[in-house]
């Protein structure tokens, strides 16, 4: 799975989605411009000790993230889609987009890939969830219909024993 940040703006939401992504195996692809810089503090403080376990891919722009994945299947995440993100099928090796925090992805780019546009349905008339949230959400869906491949189905107590 792949999960880009279209010019991500806040570094906790961007650390807190490394961090996910280190959890569940999945790449992070950043377009910039970032609204922060990655050595930054609170983006080191939201992913933890992971950061350095994540793999993470940085673009100038989208176009250069378009010309570097070329026939990528791209999922659009957006409150402006007419279809849920539970209607479709998520590809092992898709790619979930997001836009940044104050304005989504733009409708230019929106149009151009409408079948793929996928929405969080939400109650009344809430703007939208937070980023990492929304994230997490969709991702472990698409993780969900492919089985989990490969992660680890079951926890341990430390001092006890499940019966």
């Amino acid at each position: 799975m792949n999960i880009v940040l279209y010019e991500p703006e806040m570094p906790a939401n961007t650390g807190n989605i490394g961090r996910t992504c280190v959890a569940t195996n999945t790449r992070l692809h950043l377009i910039e411009p970032l609204g922060f810089k990655l050595n930054e503090k609170a983006l080191k403080r939201a992913g933890l000790d992971y950061w350095d376990k994540l793999d993470v891919t940085v673009y100038s722009d989208y176009q250069d993230f378009l010309e570097k994945n070329p026939g990528a299947k791209i999922y659009m995440a957006t409150t402006k889609a007419k279809q849920v993100y539970t209607d479709v099928s998520y590809e092992p090796d898709c790619f979930i987009m997001f836009g940044p925090e104050s304005r989504g992805i733009p409708e230019e780019i929106l149009l151009e890939n409408q079948e793929t546009c996928v929405r969080i349905p939400m109650w009344g008339d809430i703007r939208s969830l937070n980023l990492s949230n929304s994230v997490s959400i969709i991702l472990y869906e698409a993780l969900r219909q492919n089985g989990f491949e490969k992660m680890q189905m079951e926890g341990n107590l430390t001092k006890y024993t499940w019966k």
